[in-house]
């Protein structure tokens, strides 16, 4: 039967919840017993839902669509325990999204390096005008540079720290990674 998992029983038996004149009665407790083996699954998961909205706990499979949740879209190819952290820090990280400081915290536990192994520069600066509705004044398009230090930097993929960066930039701004020995 599709849905159920082999040798996971139900903890809560339907024939359990019948009147007292239905329990004990063979065919009854055989015909709940096919509910019983489908609705097993569903029982653990909804007793085990805890587990489920913690990304250190959760199943690797569910791990994405919890990521989904806080805005976080996974890399198939990082290893599960940088998704997991990832995921488990990112509700706090939203709130420095697309400033230096929340690229720093999100590289730091990206690589699991401290804060003072990344430099990030970038042109900075606001403009504005005293004319409403007039031309914003000319200026450099903004621009971005991140150099990660590490140890050995054939062990980082850069690849995968510049997809990081650039969901983390917003749109309008260039960005370059560079990764080098410490």
């Amino acid at each position: 039967m599709r849905g159920t998992v082999e040798g996971l029983i139900n903890p809560h038996p339907l024939a359990t919840a019948l009147p007292a004149v239905y329990q004990g009665e063979g065919f009854t407790e055989r015909f709940l017993s096919a509910f019983d083996d489908a609705l097993a699954p569903v029982m653990s998961t909804l007793e085990n839902l805890d587990a489920y909205l913690d990304p250190s706990l959760c199943p690797p499979d569910f791990l994405p669509w919890l990521a989904g949740w806080v805005g976080l879209e996974l890399d198939e190819n990082w290893t599960l325990a940088q998704q997991r952290r990832l995921v488990a820090t990112t509700v706090e990280l939203l709130q420095w999204r697309g400033t230096r400081r929340g690229l720093v915290e999100l590289i730091q536990r990206f690589l699991g390096i401290g804060e003072d192994h990344i430099e990030v520069t970038d042109s900075g600066g606001v403009t504005w005008s005293v004319a409403p509705g007039s031309a914003p004044p000319v200026s450099t398009p903004p621009t971005l540079k991140v150099r990660v230090r590490v140890a050995s930097p054939d062990e980082v993929d850069d690849r995968r720290l510049e997809h990081l960066v650039a969901a983390s930039t917003p749109a309008h701004v260039t960005y370059e990674v560079e990764v080098v020995a410490s």
